[in-house]
């Protein structure tokens, strides 16, 4: 039987505050900056989904929706919500947090993670146990994404 994990067990969250060096020219959170702490968490997700090795193939739905600022808490947290063979969609939030604890979504992105074996090579990952409607949603958006990516890559995108 194929190994096969909820997505739950792969759920990550980090919390990081905005301090000066992360700031661009405008005064923002540096997209950078963002984009990194995004894909830190990408990674760590799917390598708690397969247990190996991971690289980062492709991100996509990348979308600022709005800045963050000095001394903002920004949370970021990523889960998978779709597998292939070797590969696996990781989706990755971007709030800030306010004193009350109400979070603010200020970017949104879809990664795919390949899962390597010792040689480097893609190697196969568990399947994914869905528990939840929400699960299953993101499941065929992820689905309805993937085939969006193979159609782009043979378009040469």
């Amino acid at each position: 039987m194929a190994e096969s994990r909820k997505v739950s067990e792969s759920l990550t969250e980090t919390v990081h505050m905005v301090r000066p060096n992360h700031l661009n020219a405008a005064g923002r959170l540096f997209g950078g900056i963002l984009m990194q702490w995004m894909d830190e968490i990408a990674g760590l997700v799917a390598k708690r989904h397969t247990r190996k090795n991971v690289i980062t193939a492709s991100v996509d739905n990348l979308r600022f929706l709005r800045g963050a600022y000095q001394r903002d808490v920004v949370v970021i947290t990523g889960k998978v919500t779709y597998v292939g063979n070797t590969s696996m969609e990781v989706k990755v939030d971007s709030c800030v947090e306010h004193l009350n604890g109400e979070r603010t979504l200020i970017n949104r992105a879809y990664f795919t993670m390949v899962a390597l074996d010792e040689n480097d090579h893609p190697t196969p990952v568990p399947k994914l146990i869905l528990e939840t409607e929400e699960e299953e949603q993101e499941w065929e958006s992820g689905a309805k994404r993937r085939v969006m990516r193979k159609m782009r890559k043979e378009e040469g995108f």
